[in-house]
């Protein structure tokens, strides 16, 4: 029944076209007939005398307008004269030069009627044909979805699918993906293999009167995995999937969304049991009332997304899962229990996860034996799976580049430089002097990371510009994984951050803009620390300040009087001053080898940690961290 209505539709098209065509091919000929012959206008007595030499063969004169037209023969040429004066003489003249004339002319008002008629009638009619069609087409969906339009779908723009979901359906036997696919995120598939364990045995918990939850909200970073991980619910309850993006609910014709969300969940009351996923649900999730327009299409679709998770049984076997990174902006109303039961964190992965996540990448990638994927896992703290994934992906790009047919651990090393400071820049060519002010500006960070309490300790350290605009950067590499962070830690890694321009200012006597990055960093942490952590001892335990967009990295917004973040700005100016003489203070104590390390970065470009270690270390040059622990107060 569909395919018979979608090739009437297609034939009403070709008609239309049809019709459209012919009209322009009738107007055309018609125009050209009536200018085909060309009209040249002469006088009254330059028409006497081609008379007179026998060049006239017929003339009309016409009474109205006073006015000759005449042809001398010439195909396709005829003449006209301007009003023609009371000459007796005329008549007598044409009949003694055998000129065939007439009283009139012949009348075009026909032809001319024609031209209207095709110019302007035939357009018209096909507009209101072609309106009656479209008109015809949204009343057989009124009953069902009211008057929708799609420009997206099939048939004649896509009518008589305005109402689709345009969800995209994987069946249970194409989805292959399981739990198997997913590293990182043991905690969130715990949380969910309840949700599989109900779509494999319903009977189990309808014995005892439990319900499974209508819908669970996997809430993360970007790039963790959240799709994935209902992709992998969908494939180990062996159930269809249906995946569509909050965005292409939303769209310019008001009430299209609503009708989407309703076919969408009556296709998956048709395949249930199943899983619906709704990727980015704060597009069409956003909490209400916050719009001037409370009547928006926007708000059209949650209430009709509200409504339908009310309204299924999900005793069918259908639980919708949805993703988003901002949380904080959905509607209460959608994460009431019987909606979004459960909340499930698919957060960062830590160490041990990241090391989980490259090997599960590496198993597709020929790699060399040995590679020390726990080593890579320390250098890369707050990478998502998508990065990790990347990185993998990037190393086995560097060894075909290179020429060899398996990855080794300097691919993978280059490939975590690559996506974390971007490619190596061969465009850019430092000076000398430029080059050792960014070798002493890398060596500041890395002294006064050294002289830490050695949690985190150097890893590599480089002057090759990358294409992200750094001139060089410290890699520094986590030896375990730790989930508080005191005062002084934060206090530490301020100083590290303004090692690069106490450097500079200690050798050189001046600042340079290399410092831009470090001073954003070290201002963000200090800030923190006074209005969110309270680590301040001006103002205690005390929020002054609100974090916005948790999951992307946005910074917090004051909620104190215009006195108080005075204050606030006073503070943490000061916790970064505090920073920068420590940082100073480690430098001046460690001189030497802050020259001697500087030096021998300049001249090789890369260093590793432990070729850093090695001279920091190797004579008395070198301030121990217990000497400097009260530098880093």
């Amino acid at each position: 029944m569909e395919m018979n209505d979608k090739r009437k539709r297609q034939s009403m098209i070709l008609y239309i076209i049809i019709a459209v065509a012919i009209a322009l091919g009738l107007q055309r000929a018609l125009f050209s007939n009536m200018t085909a012959a060309s009209v040249k206008q002469v006088s009254y007595s330059e028409f006497l005398t081609m008379v007179d030499d026998d060049e006239v063969k017929t003339v009309s004169l016409n009474q109205s307008t006073s006015a000759i037209t005449f042809t001398t023969g010439e195909e396709g040429v005829t003449y006209e004269t301007t009003s023609w004066p009371n000459d007796d003489t005329l008549i007598e003249r044409l009949e003694k030069h055998d000129v065939k004339f007439a009283s009139k002319i012949e009348d075009s008002s026909s032809q001319l009627w024609l031209y209207m008629l095709i110019s302007y009638g035939v357009p018209l009619l096909l507009i209101f044909l072609g309106g009656w069609f479209l008109n015809r087409q949204l009343r057989k969906q009124m009953g069902d979805d009211g008057p929708t339009m799609d420009f997206g779908g099939g048939g004649f723009g896509g009518i008589g699918g305005a109402s689709k979901s345009g969800a995209k359906i994987v069946a249970d036997k194409d989805n292959q993906t399981t739990f198997h696919d997913v590293a990182g995120q043991d905690e969130a598939k715990e949380s969910l293999a309840e949700i599989v364990n109900f779509l494999e045995h319903p009977e189990k918990y309808a014995a005892i009167g439990a319900r499974c939850p209508r819908g669970a909200l996997l809430v993360g970073p970007p790039g963790t995995g959240k799709t994935l991980l209902a992709k992998a619910v969908a494939g180990e309850a062996k159930v269809p999937f249906f995946q569509i993006s909050g965005s292409e609910f939303v769209e310019m014709f008001v009430g299209r969304g609503a009708a989407r969300v309703r076919d969408l969940f009556k296709q998956a009351n048709e395949k249930a049991p199943c899983i619906v996923f709704i990727d980015e649900i704060d597009t069409i999730g956003k909490k209400r009332g916050v719009s001037i327009n409370s009547n928006d299409e926007r708000e059209q679709t949650l209430n009709q997304l509200l409504t339908e998770m009310d309204g299924f049984d999900n005793h069918k076997g259908i639980v919708v899962l949805a993703a988003t990174n901002q949380p904080d902006v959905l509607d209460p109303a959608l994460l009431r229990p019987g909606r979004f039961d459960r909340r499930i964190p698919v957060e960062l992965p830590d160490l041990a996860g990241r090391e989980a996540i490259l090997k599960l990448h590496a198993d597709d990638v020929k790699m060399e034996p040995g590679v020390d994927f726990a080593q890579i896992a320390r250098t890369t703290p707050g990478a998502s799976g998508a990065d990790l994934a990347n990185m993998i992906n990037e190393a086995a790009l560097r060894a075909v580049r290179m020429g060899r047919n398996r990855v080794t651990q300097t691919d993978i090393e280059e490939s975590v430089d690559t996506v974390i400071a971007g490619e190596k820049k061969k465009s850019t060519v430092l000076s000398e002097h430029e080059k050792e002010v960014v070798a002493y500006h890398e060596t500041g960070h890395a002294i006064v990371a050294a002289v830490q309490d050695g949690k985190t300790p150097v890893s590599k350290i480089t002057i090759v510009p990358r294409t992200s605009g750094a001139l060089g950067f410290t890699m520094q590499a986590e030896e375990d994984e730790h989930y508080l962070t005191t005062r002084e830690e934060y206090k530490q890694r301020i100083a590290v951050l303004c090692g690069g321009r106490a450097a500079e200012e200690l050798i050189f006597g001046h600042m340079s803009s290399g410092a831009a990055n470090d001073i954003e960093k070290a201002t963000r942490i200090a800030r923190a620390m006074v209005t969110q952590l309270g680590m301040s001892d001006k103002f205690g335990m005390v929020a002054l300040g609100e974090q916005r967009n948790q999951y992307l990295g946005g910074g917090s917004d004051l909620t104190c009087s215009e006195g108080t973040a005075r204050e606030v700005d006073e503070e943490v100016q000061r916790l970064v001053e505090e920073g920068h003489q420590t940082a100073l203070k480690t430098l001046r104590d460690n001189r030497f080898k802050l020259h001697e390390i500087a030096h021998y970065l300049q001249r090789k470009e890369t260093i590793t940690g432990e070729e850093f270690m090695n001279i920091l270390s190797r004579d008395d040059g070198f301030a121990p961290a217990s000497v400097q622990g009260g530098a880093a107060q």
